[in-house]
């Protein structure tokens, strides 16, 4: 991974200080204020979206963990640093079977809108379960952040599910992937949030997106 140990240092005292719950929107008129570069998170439903955010941000209860598939279904907005540097943005999970069609098709428009016209996005992480890989429904929203010119990264979860030789498998499909895609970062980065697993490495991939 291309972060020297300078990077990695600074990312891991931003991450030290402090972070807050700032508020959830669900929909564009209760944004917050655009003052500050913001990262968001994608991924589907029981990706493990909620506990890497934990684990990226050093608190047990940032976001909301839950079982059931689909409950996030608003843009969740999380401040950092003191004064404020940045923003982390959990999206609501997607392609969750039991959801009502009403409810898919207004994700699909709260993230399409928020996608294309924030100005103050500087990358989505979207956030790949290495179990699966690469899934279709995974596809439709890298589409969605292509065609809005949203630079993003792929970040694979759950890595210590696997065995290591699965896992370069894996990376290697998803890395194949990306490097076909306008708008995707070439490099994948693996992570475990029960271990901790790719974390440092994260943190710095957040802090060089908001320049």
């Amino acid at each position: 991974m291309s972060f020297d140990p300078d990077q990695i240092e600074a990312a891991r005292k931003l991450f030290a200080g402090p972070i807050a719950f700032l508020k959830s929107a669900p929909a564009l008129e209760h944004l917050p204020q655009p003052t500050v570069p913001e990262i968001a998170f994608a991924g589907r439903s029981n990706v493990g979206k909620s506990s890497l955010i934990n684990a990226l941000t050093n608190r047990n209860s940032l976001a909301r963990t839950s079982v059931t598939p689909g409950r996030t279904q608003e843009l969740n907005f999380f401040d950092v640093g003191e004064p404020l540097r940045f923003r982390l943005v959990d999206m609501p999970g997607y392609g969750f079977a039991k959801a009502p069609k009403d409810m898919v098709r207004k994700w699909r428009y709260l993230v399409n809108d928020y996608l294309r016209g924030r100005q103050e996005l500087k990358r989505a992480l979207v956030l790949i379960d290495s179990r699966h890989g690469i899934k279709d429904v995974d596809r439709e929203i890298l589409e969605m952040l292509d065609a809005a010119a949203v630079s993003y990264r792929l970040v694979l979860t759950k890595a210590d599910k696997i065995k290591a030789s699965e896992l370069a498998e894996v990376t290697a499909r998803t890395a194949d992937e990306a490097r076909k895609r306008a708008a995707a970062h070439p490099e994948i980065l693996a992570t475990s949030s029960e271990k901790g697993m790719g974390m440092p490495e994260l943190r710095a991939a957040v802090l060089e997106a908001i320049g």
